[in-house]
């Protein structure tokens, strides 16, 4: 991943009417900051600044942007703005809320609603250290709401691109909600070579190697199907440049029966699948078929029971790293 080289913004800064708490996550695109509005709710604030063409020294606000970088991050900008626009029109239990955008420093911020809880990368990285995996039943429900948010961003013409354990996120609850979307991203791999690549290996999937492949809902479901894989193995599928030259995903997969029901393994290596056209075409499709093999509410327990597991976790859970190419946070 790209390193965010720019100074944060300093805490306590007032902004657009937000109060700005500390820096909570950073990446190579953006800064996110926990802050408070008016009425002093928490919420998320996510400021686009793209490490490789702007710079920000301590005690500033305004980055410098060299003249030669200056229209790609006006694209990047442009892009970013749009992208905020169109997820404040989603709403949906399973994807982040965006509450508001707005402009200022030469920049623009996104502030999202502030949820509670930890990645569920966090949570397969605290079991693994324990020698655990998680249970298919918490899968199955973790994933049928990650697929209903994510139907609900398609529906509104949106693709993620960077879906992986990272960007979902446990609510204390046990519910999941979706983060870090990548509409920008889309518009940047086709139309700003400088900007390229934007992925994360393992996760990612063959299309984005390549700019002359199209992407759509089923580079999303190849996502899926990683982070699936990563949930039930403890660690993430080999990536798909290197499945091109020699695939080790059967083996993989043969190792994951017995553990799981065939059909949950079968249903990830379809989603898995290198070529588009050979996975699951849609995520109704792909939200059916996790709901209709689920066990029964007496054997599994509720969403609500897993919760309660989740949040004997919570407070318990360590960190988990992270590898991933050049993107956004």
């Amino acid at each position: 991943m790209a390193a965010q080289n720019n100074a944060p913004l300093p805490d306590g800064l007032e902004i657009a009417g937000y109060r700005i708490v500390k820096k909570i996550a950073s990446g190579g695109f953006s800064i996110v900051y926990l802050a408070y509005d008016a009425d002093g709710n928490a919420v998320a604030i996510k400021e686009y600044l793209p490490s490789s063409l702007a710079l920000r020294q301590p005690g500033e606000l305004v980055p410098v942007i060299a003249k030669t970088n200056l229209p790609v991050f006006r694209i990047g900008l442009k892009c970013f703005f749009e992208e905020g626009r169109a997820l404040a029109r989603i709403s949906h239990p399973n994807v982040v809320r965006v509450l508001n955008f707005f402009r200022a420093n030469e920049t623009v911020y996104m502030v999202m609603a502030y949820e509670s809880g930890h990645s569920l990368q966090e949570h397969i990285a605290r079991l693994g250290a324990k020698g655990s995996r998680l249970s298919e039943a918490f899968i199955r429900q973790i994933f049928i709401g990650v697929c209903g948010g994510l139907r609900e961003v398609h529906a509104n013409k949106l693709l993620h691109l960077d879906l992986k354990p990272a960007n979902i996120y446990l609510r204390t609850d046990g519910t999941p909600i979706v983060l870090d979307f990548g509409a920008a991203r889309q518009t940047f791999n086709a139309d700003v070579p400088k900007l390229t690549p934007m992925y994360t290996p393992g996760f990612a999937p063959s299309e984005l190697y390549s700019k002359a492949s199209p992407l759509g809902p089923w580079s999303d479901i190849y996502s899926i199907g990683a982070s699936l894989f990563a949930c039930m193995a403890g660690a993430p599928p080999q990536p798909a440049d290197q499945r091109k030259i020699e695939d080790k995903m059967p083996g993989y997969y043969a190792r994951l029966e017995g553990r799981f029901s065939s059909q949950l393994v079968q249903m990830v290596a379809r989603c898995l699948e290198l070529d588009p056209l050979a996975r699951p075409q849609s995520l109704f499709a792909l939200q059916k078929e996790l709901l209709a093999a689920a066990p029964p509410p007496s054997q599994s327990g509720t969403l609500e029971k897993l919760g309660g597991q989740w949040r004997a976790l919570a407070g318990r859970i360590g960190g988990f790293g992270r590898k991933k190419a050049d993107k956004e946070t």
